[in-house]
């Protein structure tokens, strides 16, 4: 095909590009270089990180990289084919073995993200004929999967317990019922009001499912997420999580029965239609949930100094919304202001992401500030004290 014929083909796309740059709403890639927990080069610039999900520091931990280092020398990278052609490695199984003695379930099951856990699990257990009940700031991933699904999909108004349950009592009849919400919202920084969810669950019927991907490792006593937190994780159905943030490695999970995990094995697209994850990423997070458990001092910290910055930020005048745990919104509202704030904080040493829609709503562009372990409490006061030189229009 001619050039001239595709370039006029896709002519709509630079139109669009230049609609997004106007708008303030235009996103670009970056390679950054160094440890992403507390610090990063990027551009050649170091800059205190304040947008890595790398909530514990685990990432560039050298236990991590010593336990990948070992798998990969005994098992190479690759693992060739989805794990329901060739099997699995031993690490993966070991480490599901590990994920289902930390979350205190039955069984768990490896996907190759958070993003295909969350797509795959909700099509295997809602279809056509069936009702879906999702919290209004849900992530991505789970929009998606209630999309694939064909179920039909009800919105309730974000941590809004009684707009579910007027929604679940108007709802008439289905033949099967799943409330799904994230535990953790990774924008708005609030929790789920799960021990209300999972007695409305209990009250209409439904399957409860609560992605902790932003919580696994951190929150909780033993570091198991919201549920735990609010002392109903025996009356969630289906949990989900991560290895990529907080465990500081790769890949997704689902914990819960085994006959659940025995269903999802044979009906999750995502899992069977995918090469599984590298035997020395689940190498890497098995050391990192036994370094969770060993080292509760970690997530202790981070607790501590997440409370101390959302209450300087509240004096300062910024709006944080009802954050309560280590990610912190900063809400701006207009894109080309919290885009100048952003460039402005990263003038002063600090890389603090946009986020701007879809991630977010229109009108509630806003900073992410995500705390790590790996803060010391000087940068984050160095931190507190920029953000309060910008508030006040103070030069420098």
């Amino acid at each position: 095909m001619p050039e001239d014929l595709s370039t006029q083909r896709l002519a709509w796309i630079q139109q669009s590009l230049q609609q997004l740059q106007r708008e303030g709403l235009q996103r670009q890639t970056h390679v950054f270089a160094g440890d992403q927990a507390a610090l990063l080069q990027l551009d050649g610039q170091q800059l205190v990180n304040f947008g890595s999900n790398d909530y514990l520091a685990l990432a560039g931990d050298p236990r991590l990289r010593a336990a990948a280092v070992a798998a990969t020398q005994q098992y190479g990278w690759g693992s060739g084919a989805s794990p329901l052609v060739t099997g699995l490695r031993p690490p993966h199984r070991k480490l599901e073995q590990a994920i289902s003695s930390f979350e205190g379930t039955p069984a768990a099951l490896l996907f190759p993200s958070g993003f295909a856990a969350n797509t795959g699990t909700i099509p295997a257990l809602v279809a056509e004929g069936d009702a879906i009940f999702s919290d209004r700031l849900n992530h991505a991933s789970i929009i998606d999967g209630c999309r694939l699904s064909r179920a039909d999909v009800h919105v309730y108004e974000h941590a809004d317990p009684r707009d579910l349950e007027r929604r679940l009592a108007a709802s008439g009849s289905y033949r099967r019922r799943l409330i799904v919400t994230d535990g953790l919202f990774s924008m708005t920084g609030d929790f789920a009001p799960l021990d209300a969810l999972a007695g409305i669950a209990d009250c209409y019927d439904a399957m409860l499912m609560v992605d902790e991907a932003h919580a696994t490792g951190v929150v909780g006593d033993s570091g198991q997420g919201v549920a735990e937190r609010q002392g109903v994780a025996d009356r969630v159905d289906v949990r989900v999580g991560t290895l990529s943030k907080a465990l500081g490695s790769a890949g997704g999970f689902v914990s819960g029965s085994s006959d659940l995990i025995q269903w999802l094995t044979n009906r999750a697209r995502p899992y069977f239609f995918s090469t599984a994850p590298p035997a020395a990423a689940s190498a890497a997070a098995i050391e990192a949930l036994h370094i969770v458990r060993s080292e509760p001092q970690r997530r202790c910290d981070l607790t501590a100094r997440a409370a101390e910055l959302r209450e300087a930020l509240a004096s300062q005048g910024w709006q944080t919304g009802r954050a309560a745990a280590h990610i912190i919104p900063v809400v701006v509202g207009d894109p080309v202001r919290a885009r100048s704030l952003s460039e402005a904080l990263r003038q002063r040493g600090f890389f603090v992401p946009l986020i701007r829609p879809p991630s977010v709503p229109e009108g509630h562009t806003l900073l992410r500030i995500s705390l790590s372990y790996g803060h010391s409490v000087a940068a984050i006061r160095r931190l507190t004290d920029a953000l309060g030189a910008l508030r006040s229009g103070t030069p420098g």
